[in-house]
């Protein structure tokens, strides 16, 4: 499939609609205020910075409540029922907000609004959403925006796969860390995955976009870049240049004011060499990687359309720790697959114990309409589904506890992040395997390398003492 780049003109006839909407601002004389919440993924999250680049230069500020805003903006995910069911409940609630405040404008945009049925059901039961926009409309959000302030409700969930939106502006996180996408979309039509679906399938960023955009970063201060992509693994594979990810990887950390550089997902049946050999010879490369398993069983991984077997993937992990000894491994586990059972479960519980990863996020299978795996038959009841969850659960916090032990008394170069959501007198940072770490300082410290020693450890976190 060849990639479609949205052209110059079509992004300089959003801007005119950007201008338009901020002189409608002026007009009326005070500044108004979004509240944006984000589901899912780090790529939603660069998402919603590029919605908010663009509500910021159509005049908008921000705010942290419902109550206070005059536009609310949901970005959603549909990889999980929970994240659509909060959704729903949050839109349901702003009715009655809607009503003692018409002028509110309500905009749901995101995964969820590519499945048709969704969008079906929101036109429907929720006359009070004003704007409806799917992934591969968010280029359009300022002009359909515009058509919603002067002609009413507008949906907006068209199918442009194959297309690549540059020239964007963004509102980003606060430093150090820069979101950077590198792709777009997935070709592996894993069957329980709804992500093909509804972001279309792979298409590659022009490399020298990708290099300006963390050059930009680098020149406003941000230290640390995360690489994003559903298949980091398998960036370049679209594109009429030779550039593979290993080679984009070397290409970035040429760039002076980075100092580390992240990346996710890895789909293990793509992990090639060379992207090894790229981690251990670079050193702003962070020595962590996140590689999804998702079960220990071959048959399960076979039904799941995962194009490895257990021996493939643990060959590859055996690969990576010969030639990172101290990678900090994390992981994704599906439990309850359809059709998965008891014994096939303890492949997976002994997987996690030959492997030891540092973390692992692990969620019960949760069916998503149009996906193959939702018409599989099952053999497992919720209530073992979750007894079996439960257990997987507490031996992975034995294994991360005990990694994490092993940190104390040690001295950690940390990247300072902010201050701790727990602790208002706490800052709080990452090493370079990504382990949060709390410790006593200064906020002027942000957004720098401090150096730490542990002296007490968590099974989620590592607490210490500024070193001299």
């Amino acid at each position: 499939m060849k990639t479609k780049t949205i052209s110059l003109d079509q992004m300089q006839e959003q801007a005119e609609f950007i201008k338009k909407i901020f002189a409608i601002h002026r007009q009326h004389g005070r500044q108004p205020l979004a509240f944006v919440e984000t589901y899912g993924c780090q790529q939603n999250v660069s998402d919603s910075e590029k919605i908010k680049g663009m509500l910021s230069e159509m005049g908008y500020d921000f705010c942290d409540k419902t109550e206070d805003a005059d536009l609310v903006l949901y970005n959603t995910c549909a990889v999980r029922e929970n994240a659509e069911l909060r959704v729903f409940g949050n839109i349901g609630a702003l009715k009655h907000q809607k009503r003692r405040n018409p002028d509110m404008k309500i905009v749901v945009c995101g995964c969820m609004m590519q499945q048709e049925h969704i969008a079906e059901t929101i036109k429907r039961k929720y006359p009070h959403v004003d704007l409806l926009l799917g992934t591969h409309a968010l280029y359009r959000f300022p002009q359909r925006l515009y058509e919603v302030l002067h002609q009413g409700r507008f949906f907006d969930a068209e199918n442009e796969e194959g297309s690549i939106f540059e020239g964007i502006p963004y509102y980003r996180g606060a430093k150090p860390l820069a979101n950077i996408p590198i792709m777009y979309g997935c070709n592996n039509f894993c069957t329980y995955c709804i992500v093909p679906y509804v972001r279309g399938r792979e298409r590659s960023r022009n490399p020298q976009h990708i290099l300006d955009e963390i050059q930009q970063v680098a020149k406003e201060g941000y230290r640390e870049v995360m690489l994003l992509g559903q298949n980091v693994n398998s960036y370049g594979n679209d594109l009429e240049e030779e550039m593979d990810f290993a080679t984009l990887l070397r290409e970035v950390c040429k760039i002076d004011g980075i100092e580390r550089v992240r990346f996710m997902t890895s789909h293990p049946k793509d992990l090639s060499d060379a992207l090894i050999t790229v981690m251990k010879e670079e050193p702003k490369i962070c020595k962590q990687l996140h590689l999804p398993v998702q079960s220990g069983s071959n048959r399960v991984l076979s039904a799941m359309n995962r194009k490895y077997t257990r021996e493939a993937y643990l060959e590859l992990v055996r690969k990576v720790k010969s030639a990172m000894p101290n990678i900090v491994l994390t992981t994704d586990i599906i439990v309850g697959f359809p059709g998965e059972t008891d014994e096939e479960f303890e492949e997976t519980l002994s997987i996690l114990q030959e492997v030891e990863y540092d973390t692992i996020f692990s969620f019960i299978y949760s069916k998503r309409v149009g996906t193959p795996a939702a018409s599989m038959p099952d053999v497992m009841d919720e209530e073992q589904k979750h007894r079996n969850f439960d257990r997987m659960l507490a031996l992975q916090n034995e294994i991360s506890k005990r990694k994490n032990d092993a940190y104390l008394g040690s001295t950690q170069k940390v990247l300072v992040e902010g201050i701790s959501k727990n602790n208002s007198d706490t800052l709080t940072g990452r090493t370079e395997g990504g382990k949060v770490v709390n410790f006593i300082g200064d906020q002027s410290q942000i957004g720098e390398f401090v150096t730490v020693t542990i002296t007490k450890t968590q099974t989620w976190s590592l607490f210490g003492e500024l070193s001299e």
